[in-house]
């Protein structure tokens, strides 16, 4: 298997459809999430709405780049989660995070392994390779804080 083909995968298992890593995954873990959960905040952490903007955010940035744009995301705007209050808000949140992440991973599998190595947009920020390591790592690190919210939700 080919070293984007291996990426793609570990990205599809963390985003839409594995289990290997965590047992569960985004589209698990948010799929049965009414959007009052989503947007209840608990003592100082993010929400599960915020989290899931969040993720979204950086994908669809680095899409863009993948895309042949450029790199247009900024920190400061990761979490500017526009005000949601409805489920169709909340689900069209989710739609877009599901198609982003399905375009994610189709381009990656569609790039040279070759590409894996080039640098990403600057230098400073590395290479293709660890900026796709970083966002599968990132995806995991707020996909076990969505985990541990929405299990205090439920104890509430």
């Amino acid at each position: 298997m080919s070293s984007v083909s291996q990426l793609s995968k570990r990205f599809r298992e963390v985003l839409l459809d594995g289990l290997w890593i965590a047992n569960t995954n985004f589209k698990d873990q948010l799929s049965d999430i009414t959007w009052e959960q989503a947007v209840t905040k608990i003592d100082s952490l993010n929400t599960i709405a915020m989290l899931t903007f969040h993720i979204d955010y950086y994908i669809a940035g680095i899409v863009n780049v993948f895309e042949g744009g450029d790199l247009e995301i900024k920190d400061k705007f990761s979490f500017d989660l526009p005000l949601i209050e409805s489920q169709e808000q909340w689900k069209n949140l989710l739609h877009k995070l599901w198609m982003d992440s399905e375009k994610f991973a189709a381009l990656l599998e569609q790039m040279p392994d070759a590409k894996l190595d080039e640098v990403f947009v600057d230098e400073k920020y590395g290479t293709y390779r660890r900026n796709i390591d970083g966002m599968i790592e990132h995806s995991y690190y707020h996909l076990g804080q969505i985990t541990l919210i929405k299990k205090l939700l439920k104890s509430r």
